[in-house]
């Protein structure tokens, strides 16, 4: 029986022109994660990440932690899959909302954009809405377990899998057997860099530990617990 790890993006920047990368502290996050696993002495005989830059940048880092500075370190390229990928949380939102929508950087438009996130999230995973530009939601659940498929098939160790929340609370939710509106909640529960833990073999997957932040448990790293 493997092992499949399944890991969220590091913090990356909600509220900027480009959401999709790392922030300092998001590198910072992933980078931890790689040394925890290095001292758990954790080695990967696959990795598989969606397509955006905030999953490659926290792959990285991740290896590089794993790496503990050494140059002769094993270099693992990983398995791009787009199936990972998170949805697209502005179409979401326009598809329950209409008119413009604000960029969140003040508390109130946190709020805000998460009480309208969590609206469209829930309509488009009963099929109530079709945000533009993305699949249904049924879709959606098929290109996450494609990639859980292959793991399942092709390995039999330690297997990684960089995503992000969306991608890892459906995983998690269809597993368990759960509504599809489950994943909602799950989704917003997912902290950056929380580790998953799901038992594999060829014929099935079974949930072990959600949502874990082992490697931030110190009291050096109080403050590094994020959200988006």
């Amino acid at each position: 029986m493997g092992t499949l790890y399944l890991v969220r993006h590091g913090q990356a920047s909600l509220g900027a022109d480009d959401y999709d990368k790392l922030s300092e502290l998001g590198q910072r996050q992933s980078l931890r994660l790689g040394q925890y696993f290095a001292a758990k002495g954790l080695q990967f005989e696959a990795v598989l990440t969606g397509s955006l830059k905030r999953h490659a940048q926290t792959w990285n880092h991740i290896q590089n932690g794993l790496a503990g500075g050494d140059a002769s370190a094993p270099v693992l390229t990983p398995q791009i899959w787009p199936g990972l990928n998170e949805y697209d949380s502005e179409a979401v939102i326009a598809s329950v909302h209409a008119g413009p929508h604000a960029r969140p950087v003040t508390p109130e438009a946190y709020r805000e954009h998460f009480r309208l996130l969590r609206q469209g999230l829930r309509q488009w995973a009963c099929g109530a809405v079709a945000p533009q530009g993305m699949p249904l939601y049924s879709d959606f659940v098929q290109g996450i377990f494609a990639a859980l498929d292959q793991v399942r098939s092709q390995h039999s160790g330690h297997v990684l899998l960089v995503s992000s929340g969306g991608p890892i609370a459906t995983a998690v939710a269809q597993i368990l057997g759960s509504s599809p509106e489950a994943f909602v909640e799950l989704n917003m529960r997912i902290r950056n860099t929380a580790v998953s833990e799901l038992a594999f073999n060829p014929k099935r997957h079974a949930l072990l530990t959600f949502n874990t932040l082992p490697h931030l448990d110190a009291p050096s790293h109080t403050g590094w617990q994020t959200y988006a």
